[in-house]
């Protein structure tokens, strides 16, 4: 595996180079190490990137500019030399996708979000309560509850007590949120640049397939933003696995990378 930093943001490569690449956009309570349960199985098989979004995992550099995820994932996969890819996100990672292909819709060869949120999220007063609860937990300096908060609302989610999920999904998933306020923790003043209109308002201009998995226990409003993508992408495809939440590839990564697997079997017989 070979692990680079492009102009503050974080990757690693690996996998036989020749079909386009795929490349992993990690959620907003995560980093690039959410991948590590389905990596060796896709890159064993596939070119494979995985990125820290800035302010994530390794790409903890303080930005001295307005940051766009986006502008940064493009930037990162020109310098890689990627012309063209899959970009897969999970949550934050999916909207950063969306924004990426309309930003450069040649860059993506199709999107694989597993589920939208993020951008692709409408901000219902339940998503407003949460955010607001976790921005006073970490102004008055409590990151346990800050940390808590997340891992009760995105990987318990609304459907099950903490002794239903998998305790080392739950430890990966605090240490990695918990690395993400510590490395932000004085970053109040960068100016974080949003897509406008946003990718919310623009998904007619996508082109490319689109797949939107969603699980059966993660909240309403995700499973909102899962059924607005496939009504405003054209061919865009849902698929509902029943018993998961909000976090799709670390609950069943065989099954994540025999998804992707499937996928893109699905687009080769489909290229002209």
């Amino acid at each position: 595996m070979t692990s680079f930093t492009s102009k503050s943001i974080a990757y690693d490569r690996e996998g036989p180079r020749g079909d386009p690449p795929v490349v992993l956009i990690h959620a907003g309570v995560a980093d690039r190490g959410m991948w590590d349960p389905v990596w060796p199985m896709l890159s064993e098989e596939r070119d494979v990137v995985r990125v820290d979004l800035r302010g994530f995992g390794d790409s903890a550099v303080r930005p001295a500019d307005p940051v766009s995820q986006a502008d940064d994932v493009l930037a990162a996969l020109s310098e890689i030399g990627i012309d063209r890819c899959h970009l897969v996100g999970a949550s934050f990672g999916a909207g950063v996708a969306v924004e990426a292909a309309l930003t450069r819709p040649a860059a993506a060869a199709s999107l694989v979000l597993a589920p939208p949120a993020g951008s692709l999220l409408e901000m219902t007063p339940g998503v407003r309560a949460f955010i607001d609860e976790e921005m006073a937990a970490v102004e008055r300096g409590d990151l346990d509850a800050a940390v808590e908060l997340n891992l009760s609302w995105w990987v318990d989610g609304p459907c099950r007590h903490p002794d239903q999920v998998d305790p080392e999904m739950r430890a990966l998933v605090g240490h990695m949120q918990r690395r993400v306020f510590e490395v932000t923790c004085d970053w109040d003043d960068v100016e974080e640049i949003d897509l406008e209109p946003p990718g919310l308002d623009r998904l007619s201009e996508v082109s490319v397939p689109v797949l939107v998995l969603v699980g059966g226990l993660d909240h309403d409003t995700v499973r909102d933003a899962a059924g607005r993508v496939v009504s405003g992408v054209a061919g865009a495809r849902l698929v509902e696995w029943p018993q998961v939440g909000h976090l799709p590839p670390l609950e069943r990564p065989a099954d994540f990378a025999d998804l992707l697997r499937d996928w893109a079997a699905e687009l080769a017989r489909a290229r002209p």
